[in-house]
């Protein structure tokens, strides 16, 4: 049988709650011609899931989406072959199909993954669309220059701890923005940031208004919220924003729109806002992404955490604490054995 969590037909609250999903299971698919049947090895947990969710955009009953790295049981594609790894989009279930005829988000496109070039997981996070989230938003869009200052929220989480870091290659001074101390010290220490802030600090806009005495150049946003609003008065003009993610709007109502109230704020300061969507870097730069990155994390110039949890049933509270910020690292919960550790 096929284990596999669903929203339950309740009504979605502003933030998950214990009986927001219910854990199904069915029988295990059969690929068809120019399928393959996938049994999952990581599931991928983040923000952007919990928007689908809010917005019901996955079909009633089915599994929830997410992105997943997952080894071939049987296959019907030419050049896939059982036990090869690949990175898919199963979602919150043990099992799934890829390939012809199967639903998914046109951007993340199933690929065999080469596990001798980076742990597997690593296709849902650095090495796949939360590396190369990062990559656009930071190199593409916010361009920093040597000697600039650039400042990233939620800097440990799995695009912030990236984002930073490129910043740092390119020769900028960067400030991340965190929760917790062990937070703080990891970006500064593990990571190399110049400084990091709490934002859980009851001086959070004095202590990022000295962080910052030269203003702040390039803004990655992740969070929202009070962290964007002692972001805006350091704004230099001709700054750049990146809005990747707003966590701290996600439990808004589902048509509000903060994303254009800060880009409205942020612009009245001259600021040049621009929104984040991976789809749009997908083709084009990918390969380039691929090969930047994989040659970075290789050499140890980017370095990279996870926050692995165990097992199907602990999808629903590892969603919700990553949500809270409550993960240390890129949230992951392996499914079932990895067998190339």
């Amino acid at each position: 049988m096929n284990r596999y969590w669903t929203l339950s037909d309740r009504p979605v609250p502003a933030w998950p709650e214990p009986d927001t999903f219910e854990l199904r299971e069915g029988p295990v698919p059969t690929p068809g011609p120019g399928q393959a049947l996938t049994r999952t090895l990581y599931v991928s947990l983040d923000p952007y899931q919990w928007g689908y969710k809010r917005r019901r955009v996955e079909p009633a009953g089915a599994p929830c989406h997410a992105r997943t790295v997952a080894q071939v049981v049987e296959s019907r594609i030419e050049g896939l072959s059982a036990g090869d790894f690949v990175f898919c989009t199963n979602g919150w279930a043990e099992y799934g199909l890829m390939g012809a005829d199967v639903p998914r988000p046109t951007y993340m496109v199933p690929r065999k993954l080469a596990p001798a070039l980076g742990r597997i997981s690593q296709a849902v996070g650095v090495l796949g669309m939360l590396g190369l989230t990062a990559y656009a938003g930071m190199i593409l869009q916010g361009d920093p220059k040597p000697g600039e200052t650039v400042v990233v929220s939620a800097a440990s989480g799995g695009v912030g701890q990236i984002a930073g870091q490129l910043a740092r290659l390119r020769g900028a001074r960067v400030v991340g923005i965190a929760g917790r101390q062990e937070k703080c010290d990891y970006v500064t220490g593990e990571l190399r940031y110049d400084a990091c802030v709490s934002h859980l600090s009851p001086t959070f806009a004095a202590d990022l208004a000295a962080a910052c005495p030269a203003g702040v150049d390039v803004y990655f946003e992740n969070v929202g919220g009070a962290v964007f609003d002692a972001v805006l008065p350091l704004f230099n003009p001709g700054a750049r924003m990146t809005i990747c993610g707003l966590i701290a709007h996600y439990g808004d109502a589902p048509d509000a729109n903060a994303g254009a109230e800060e880009a409205r704020r942020a612009k009245a300061r001259s600021v040049a806002v621009q929104n984040l969507f991976v789809g749009d870097y997908v083709e084009g730069h990918h390969d380039t992404f691929l090969r930047d990155m994989g040659a970075w994390v290789a050499s140890g110039e980017v370095r990279y955490r996870e926050d692995i949890r165990q097992g199907l049933e602990t999808i629903p509270a590892a969603f919700a604490e990553m949500l809270r910020g409550g993960n240390f690292g890129k949230m992951l919960v392996r499914v079932s054995e990895d067998p190339t550790l």
